[in-house]
């Protein structure tokens, strides 16, 4: 009965009721959330989603018919996303392990085949331990809270990507932000945090919307001198940068100064996902207990396992396909800035065309698509507000004649809209 009356009394509020209320909410959200679009709209920052209908590599084909289309924004940078031997692996592993774990890694989510990568991994980097997340996104957040504690301090470019910065904010240590790859800044911050019982310094290897390196060997000499760790991130290093792929600490040869690497499975690796922490192995076990988003994630699938452990054979075999970068890296930044575009960063395939205004950016890749160049305007919040930009990347498998035609493109889209003389 007293069910029966409480329902005839929650009809009889009307407009008052809670459904009602709820309504109001929902409209009000709706009006808030559609304002702040349209906000973003007018600000020309507004980022569609081109859909690909062909597997990635350095020619695509378009939903709705684009064929043929020079792919010059993917983090492909090996060409490994589409490689035979690569897929292969895939399906192999996909037909004996199975479509995934239905399971986080410590109840029933770990196979033989996590094991050998990361065994895999820590050989590639020449560290004593590894451990996959689902992406390096997940491996940024888990770290530094699992490591840090109030006692402590991170010390972190202020460029870093947005991984590496909420990552820290999880954290209780005591927090410094460095002018970007400034030294002086990070060395008076560095005596600022003698203070504290452990100091982390953390800077991405190569920062992505810039394409600049960081100063490591700096980075590491400061940090000996103020008996620091250092922390890098090696998204967009891992597999081409250094003699041998290795990364950013290879190609200065810091090998042995670097204390932990994140990187990913998601570029270079094969493209399809998945992260990883590689370093001393009481760091890799305190992880395994302590990072949340490996404790309460599911394993990585099968498949993806499969894929970027071929890539990392393929790397070990040989580094042929990492040097084959630097010649059409440089190619393509050459004839950019003999045309009289400038180009952020340096030596490495990472090439931001900068450009400044939003709307330039956004037009300027429309129009290049229209020519059969597939390129995305960056801006704010992706980047600083007034350094919009057109981030092209080069990959090893494209040729010549596909760089000489996204150069020939720029020229002709950059003079139709007075970004060159």
């Amino acid at each position: 009965m007293w069910r029966v009356a409480a329902v005839r009394l929650l009809r009889a509020r009307g407009p008052g009721n809670p459904r009602s209320a709820s309504g109001a909410a929902a409209a009000e959200l709706r009006r808030r959330l559609e304002n702040q679009l349209e906000d973003i709209r007018g600000a020309g920052t507004w980022k569609s989603e081109r859909v690909i209908a062909s597997r990635q590599g350095p020619h695509l084909r378009l939903a709705g018919g684009g064929a043929g289309i020079l792919n010059f924004c993917a983090n492909n940078y090996l060409g490994l996303s589409s490689h035979p031997e690569v897929i292969r692996a895939a399906v192999e592993t996909l037909e004996k392990f199975g479509a995934g774990l239905s399971s986080v890694r410590f109840i029933c989510g770990t196979q033989s085949i996590h094991k050998d990568l990361e065994e895999k991994i820590a050989r590639f980097h020449q560290r004593e331990d590894a451990i996959l997340y689902a992406s390096c996104f997940d491996a940024n957040a888990g770290i530094f809270e699992a490591l840090l504690t109030p006692e402590d301090a991170v010390l972190s470019d202020e460029l870093n990507h947005a991984s590496i910065i909420d990552g820290i904010r999880l954290c209780k240590a005591n927090k410094y932000r460095y002018k970007h790859m400034d030294m002086q800044d990070l060395e008076a911050k560095l005596q600022d945090a003698q203070k504290h019982r452990l100091r982390l310094v953390a800077t991405d290897g190569a920062f992505s919307m810039d394409g600049d390196i960081a100063p490591l060997r700096e980075i590491c000499q400061l940090a000996q001198k103020y008996d620091a760790l250092v922390f890098i991130d090696e998204c967009h290093a891992t597999g081409f940068l250094g003699p041998n792929g290795r990364g950013t600490d290879e190609l200065l040869g810091v090998m042995d100064k670097v204390t932990i690497i994140n990187s990913t499975l998601g570029k270079a690796l094969g493209g399809a996902a998945g992260g990883y922490t590689t370093g001393p192995k009481p760091l890799i076990d305190l992880l395994r207990q302590r990072s949340r988003p490996y404790l309460f994630s599911n394993s990585l699938p099968p498949a993806v396992v499969g894929c970027a452990s071929k890539a990392l054979d393929l790397l070990m075999e040989s580094n042929a396909i990492a040097q084959s970068m630097a010649a059409k890296t440089q190619r393509f930044r050459s004839k950019m800035t003999a045309a009289g575009f400038t180009i952020s960063g340096k030596d490495h395939p990472i090439c931001p065309v900068m450009l400044g205004d939003a709307r330039l950016a956004t037009v300027m890749a429309e129009d290049m698509l229209n020519r059969g160049i597939y390129v995305i305007g960056f801006s704010y919040p992706v980047v600083p507000k007034g350094k919009a930009r057109i981030r092209v990347q080069i990959s090893a498998v494209h040729s010549d004649e596909d760089i000489d035609r996204c150069v020939e493109a720029f020229i002709e889209v950059g003079q139709k809209h007075g970004a060159l003389p």
